[in-house]
């Protein structure tokens, strides 16, 4: 399976000014398989040390930084002899060790030569529970699930995804069809790589289903093991709510759905943690499109969104027919799980920051704001061909945007300051 992450690695392994590296990301989007074949494919060697259930490996690192002890007790551990440049150090799951993250500063300052990667799943919890980090000493990478085009990649459409790439609405026009038939399976299957790998595969619908369904039991049984008796209801409900909270035509969450008279801040720290540990992402509303968009953020109005489109289908009980044949009953929610894929491209295969935007009074909210150099750019996500809205119109009338990007089931077309862009294309961005 092929992953755009790789020629991330790549990149930082060449820099002569190297830091050890973190990589962040949910539970299941792939970060030890990709730590692991990009040892294979790059070092003459790699040593994979696991700090989940480890004790062992962990004390290497309890009686103080002295790294030449640490680098042979990682040897013996591993059973891999480490030397500078051609091994490739993998610590994965530290959230369970500590001192292995405080030592990356240690290693970056007196010992740069040896390459570390480090991951974990609950890093993000870990270090709002007061682990120390390392700052200015590591470099961060996040990985999410299977983005569109690696999608394409891993059902054997590379020549889609090639041009795709390229970037050539004349040509990718032509085969407008062919990119919908996938991206509604897209829609059902998600990014998830065990999923995906399970599709490339066998393509049974109801495997995937299943293999999705495990998932969120795994996630759920997370919540029980790493919080605290008091926040896993709230943890739970807030979980539970998304796909409600995404239903509503108006999708800005509404602590009044999980439970009359919920308040705010009862539920900030279940909000928090879910998004620590890589679960949902959270995009604020900005009361003025203005630069930088930042600086107009509302901190207390927000949408949140799950890491991935199959699993918001999965929790929703969505059946493959009804995502990739389409209902008519369908309708309001397929508007919901477009937005959501199109949040999860804007994350894991464009630079940009997507926020949306909003007031209490205004009757043209945009489903998503980017802002592109001094550029402010609204984004109107529409599920099918029927493109007909007052929002984005009124909205170009009263704001002026160099453009206005509408992404819809309609193909490439440009109209003055408006430009619809396939719902495939999110990358072009």
């Amino acid at each position: 399976m092929e992953r755009f992450a790789m020629e991330e690695l790549k990149a930082w392994k060449e820099r002569s000014n190297r830091k050890p590296l973190l990589l962040m990301g949910a539970r299941q989007v792939g970060k030890t398989w990709l730590m692991k074949e990009f040892g294979r494919l790059n070092y003459a060697k790699t040593a994979y040390i696991s700090f989940f259930n480890n004790k062992r490996a962990s004390e290497i690192f309890e009686s103080g930084f002295d790294l030449k002890r640490i680098i042979l007790g990682l040897t013996i551990e591993s059973g891999v002899e480490i030397l500078p440049n051609d091994t490739l150090i993998i610590f994965d799951e530290i959230q369970d060790s500590p001192k292995v993250l405080e030592s990356l500063k240690v290693f970056c300052e007196e010992m740069p030569e040896y390459n570390i990667i480090a991951a974990g799943s609950l890093l993000g919890v870990a270090l709002h529970e007061g682990i120390s980090f390392p700052v200015g000493k590591v470099e961060i990478m996040h990985l999410y699930p299977l983005n569109f085009r690696e999608f394409l990649l891993a059902v054997n459409e590379e020549t889609l995804e090639k041009a795709l790439e390229s970037k050539d609405p004349e040509l990718t026009n032509i085969f407008h069809d062919k990119y919908l038939f996938w991206l509604r399976n897209y829609l059902f299957i998600g990014g998830m790589p065990a999923v995906v790998e399970a599709f490339r595969k066998n393509k049974k619908y109801k495997e995937v289903r299943s293999i999705q369904s495990d998932i969120l039991s795994q996630y759920k049984g997370d919540f029980g093991k790493h919080t605290k008796a008091r926040e896993l209801t709230r943890i739970n409900m807030v979980w539970d709510s998304i796909p409600i909270q995404l239903a509503k035509e108006n999708r800005k969450f509404f602590f009044g759905k999980m439970s009359s008279g919920a308040r705010r801040s009862e539920y900030e720290v279940a909000i928090q943690w879910l998004q620590d540990s890589g679960l949902i992402y959270k995009v604020h509303m900005v009361n003025k499109p203005m630069f930088p968009l930042k600086a107009y953020q509302s901190l207390s109005s927000f949408k949140l969104f799950f890491l991935d489109t199959g699993l918001l289908g999965a929790m929703s009980e969505l059946s493959e027919k009804v995502i990739i044949e389409g209902n008519e009953i369908f309708v309001e929610f397929k508007g919901a799980l477009t937005e959501q894929y199109v949040l999860q491209q804007l994350v894991s295969d464009t630079q940009y920051t997507p926020y949306y935007y909003g007031t209490d009074s205004t009757t043209f909210e945009q489903d998503f704001m980017i802002q592109r150099d001094s550029d402010i750019i609204p984004i109107e996500v529409k599920a099918a061909a029927n493109v007909r809205s007052k929002s984005l119109k009124f909205y170009i009338d009263k704001f002026d945007p160099k453009e206005a990007i509408r992404f819809s089931a309609l193909k490439y077309i440009k109209q003055d300051k408006l430009v619809n862009i396939p719902l495939y294309a999110v990358c072009w961005l």
